[in-house]
């Protein structure tokens, strides 16, 4: 997690030089780093599980997922005053103003990691458990990854169910912005409906996340594939209906919520320790790799089609996972002992 605050505060630190100096591949290098900033985060929900008691997992992680409202909410605001203040009172180019106040709030994560996250939670856990890490290196990390989803089947079918919900969320989240500038509807309106549907992602995840630990990881899988075909249906028929289209964006931030935070927890619980992270990682990596490919491939069917195609495509996606869920489910329990 530190090294991604590293790489997330450097990254800063040249997209301020780039935008001063005009560069733009060099702000696209720096852009880059600046993902490590997200990468950090995706960590710090699993870090929350390491130490949490049978029972809890959820609820903790869920919480990470939680107070990533304030941000989601709060950075698109500061935008406009970092850049005036960047401006008037540091001397900066316009526009370069958000990445220096983005670079302290990384060196502000960062202190905190190092300073507060003592001792490591995960070290600590495998102080306890006894184990050891396993899949030291990038090669032998990835494979250890694979091998375990290949051997451990809940896992395998979590990080499908992550990768559906996140897939199915970017997808219509992208171009419902585009929709609605389309049927004529101001930047004001387009904001709000964003923004109930990052009311939906983040601010209800303590409840997904009890409910998780209470009825179940599956359970609230089913839900979150129901909140979204939900969510695809009202999208795709919605027309000029903004009301329909804000209650659709309410829906599938609450269904990703859902796949998320039940997901994360499922894959947490059915994997070693030892080969904990490397899963963690993998199940990140395939969750944005989905979500990037799902947003061009929006953009495609909009483009070509409709926005109702793409919510019946999105709705038939989340459909077939849901039903090989309740399959999946259906023969564990067949093949679980009397």
């Amino acid at each position: 997690m530190a090294l991604a605050y590293l790489a997330a505060l450097l990254g800063c630190v040249i997209s301020v030089a780039a935008i001063s100096i005009g560069n733009w591949p060099l702000l696209l290098a720096g852009l880059v780093l600046v993902g490590g900033g997200s990468a950090g985060n995706l960590a710090a929900r699993y870090s929350a599980t390491d130490l949490s008691p049978p029972g809890h997992a959820a609820r903790h992680l869920s919480l990470v997922v939680w107070a990533a409202t304030f941000g989601s909410v709060a950075g698109p605001n500061l935008a406009e005053p970092a850049d005036r203040i960047g401006m008037e009172s540091l001397g900066l180019v316009e526009k370069a103003g958000p990445f220096a106040f983005a670079a302290l709030a990384f060196a502000v994560a960062l202190v905190i990691i190092l300073a507060g996250l003592r001792p490591d939670p995960l070290r600590l856990a495998r102080e306890l458990d006894g184990t050891q890490p396993t899949g030291q290196g990038g090669k032998r990390t990835v494979r250890t990854a694979w091998r375990t989803l290949r051997t451990t089947p809940m896992a395998r079918n979590a990080l499908v169910m992550i990768a559906v919900s996140h897939t199915a969320m970017v997808s219509i989240m992208s171009m419902t912005p585009v929709k609605l500038h389309h049927d004529g509807s101001s930047l004001d309106v387009i904001g709000i409906v964003i923004s109930l549907h990052i009311a939906g992602m983040y601010m209800m995840s303590p409840v997904v996340g009890w409910l998780a630990d209470k009825a179940g990881r599956v359970p609230v899988l089913m839900l979150g594939m129901g909140l979204l075909l939900a969510s695809a249906a009202l999208a795709g028929t919605a027309g000029h209906r903004v009301w329909q289209v804000t209650l659709a964006l309410f829906l599938l931030g609450l269904g990703w919520s859902c796949g998320l935070v039940a997901g994360s927890a499922l894959v947490s619980e059915s994997v070693a320790l030892e080969a904990r992270p490397a899963v963690q990682g993998l199940s990140d990596l395939l969750m944005n790799v989905c979500g990037a490919t799902g947003t061009i491939i929006a953009g495609a069917i909009v483009g070509g089609l409709s926005y109702g195609v793409l919510g019946l495509v999105v709705g038939v996606m989340v459909t077939a996972a849901g039903l090989w869920l309740v399959v999946v489910r259906r023969r564990a329990a067949d093949a679980a002992p009397a």
